[in-house]
């Protein structure tokens, strides 16, 4: 009993070393605090417990491991669509939580992160997609034939290759815009020569209603039109050139031209009809439409500026017209107050404009002429004339009175001695006689205070104060509007 007993405590102190050390390994790999034993128990109680433990914490290993391997795998699967670097854990060891806590995060990065490339990678493939129709044209490389490919697995989701399909898009899209601008330059010089050939509205719908078809065969029929009209044209020069002409007098107007600047495009003018002489038109016409486009906004307020001037005008001359007075219902007043704000606008916009005049030419490099002169110049001409054809037209009314407007004419004085002659037939007659000169004084003069009729029987001497007085009042009131006049 004895030695079964020393056996046993000798095979149990073996078990708690071999516990032991296993437990300082476990715990180590484990990143946990190493075991401590109760000195208070028993032998037997101390390796019992030491095992429970070992079993734990090789249990917690396991299991750890496994987890390991389940995370490392996900992310070996990611890296590899992506081309990254896995999340490095020493092989052959026991990940602590925080590496497989960092592990997880760096998965669950990894994922977002082939999710945005994933979506960026259709985006563009749905977009390079689109312009290989819309130009109607085929993959030239494997890129590209990879970049439109169904199977998202066959496309490595790297950086270079998510920037490579971003260059391929910008690639089709600048070639795509660039057959476009050819197709709109061949659909206007087509247009053009539609109205100068004045080729009939349903075969132009032919073309402009036509079947949308890819960029490539929508050029291939434009420019096969263009052709066709181009040997149209060659047929009938004069037509043409005439229709060409019409164009840019359209817009030598819109651009507000003066006659010198017109008279320097010499081709206008001439009357032989040639290849050469349409092609100077059709540059002169580029030329113009390119000047127009450069100086639309500026014109556009100009235009705003000479249509509020023609209002201005229009009150100006009702303004100075002498039957005005004879309006009813306010109208005088309401033509005044639009006047007066007709004036504040146009002072308002020239100020505008003046900035606006000086900001273009310098970013232009050239001055901005309305109808051969500068803009302030020109609108400072039109406030000359204005004024000078007030001055005239007071002048002309001034002349007018003048010329309506009679002397005034004393009455002749008669002698005294007639006078007091005693006949009663002598006496009306004289009386008669002054009575007359006054009415036609009065009358010629209109004034108003000479308007009263003198009595016959007035006695002579009154008669002659009341003529003294009269005229006295006339000359005052001749001289008086004189003066005003």
């Amino acid at each position: 009993m004895v030695y079964e007993e020393t056996t046993m405590r000798d095979r149990l102190k073996k078990s708690i070393e071999c516990c032991l050390k296993e437990l300082r390994i476990l715990c180590h790999e484990l990143s946990l605090e190493a075991c401590t034993v109760d000195e208070s128990m028993t032998i037997l109680e101390i390796e019992r417990d030491l095992r429970v433990k070992l079993e734990l914490l090789t249990s917690k290993k396991n299991e750890r491991l496994q987890e390991l391997r389940v995370l490392q795998q996900k992310d070996q699967e990611l890296c590899s669509d992506l081309c990254a670097t896995p999340y490095y854990i020493p092989s052959g060891s026991v990940p602590s939580l925080k590496q497989l806590e960092e592990l997880k995060e760096h998965i669950k990065a990894r994922s977002e992160e082939k999710k945005e490339r994933l979506h960026v990678f259709s985006s563009l493939r749905e977009e390079i997609r689109l312009c290989f129709e819309e130009m109607g044209r085929q993959p030239e490389n494997s890129l590209e034939s990879e970049a439109i490919c169904e199977d998202e697995d066959a496309f490595f989701l790297t950086l270079d290759n998510i920037k490579a399909l971003k260059a391929i898009k910008q690639q089709l899209e600048f070639k795509k815009e660039c057959l476009i601008s050819t197709l709109n330059t061949i659909k206007e010089r087509v247009q053009v020569l539609w109205h100068r050939l004045q080729v009939p509205q349903e075969e132009q719908d032919l073309y402009l209603k036509a079947a949308k078809c890819p960029i490539n065969e929508d050029i291939k029929q434009w420019d096969k039109e263009l052709v066709r009209l181009e040997e149209l044209k060659k047929s009938n020069l004069k037509m043409v050139i005439l229709k060409a002409r019409e164009e840019i007098q359209i817009y030598w107007d819109k651009c507000c031209f003066s006659a010198e600047q017109r008279n320097a495009f010499a081709p206008y003018w001439s009357d032989d009809y040639t290849e050469d002489m349409l092609s100077q038109h059709d540059e002169e016409v580029v030329r113009i439409k390119l000047h127009y486009e450069k100086s639309k906004e500026m014109l556009d307020a100009v235009n705003k500026w000479e249509t509020s001037w023609e209002k201005f005008l229009v009150l100006e001359k009702r303004a100075s017209d002498p039957n005005r007075f004879s309006n009813r219902g306010g109208t005088l007043l309401k033509e005044e107050k639009e006047r007066v704000k007709l004036q504040k606008l146009l002072k308002k916009l020239e100020e505008e404009l003046k900035t606006r005049v000086e900001a273009w030419e310098a970013e232009q490099g050239c001055e901005f002429l309305l109808k051969g002169n500068r803009f302030m110049d020109y609108i400072s001409s039109q406030w000359e004339v204005l004024k000078r054809e007030k001055e005239r037209e007071k002048q002309e009314r001034t002349l007018k009175k003048d010329e309506n407007s009679t002397p005034f004419k004393t009455p002749v004085k008669r002698p005294a001695g007639s006078c007091m002659q005693n006949t009663p037939s002598s006496k009306n007659r004289k009386l008669n006689g002054t009575n007359a000169i006054m009415s036609r004084t009065v009358s010629h003069n209109n004034v108003a205070s000479a308007s009263q009729t003198i009595n016959v029987k007035t006695p002579l001497p009154t008669i002659k104060e009341e003529i003294a007085k009269k005229s006295n009042y006339e000359a005052i009131f001749n001289s008086t509007i004189n003066e005003n006049l």
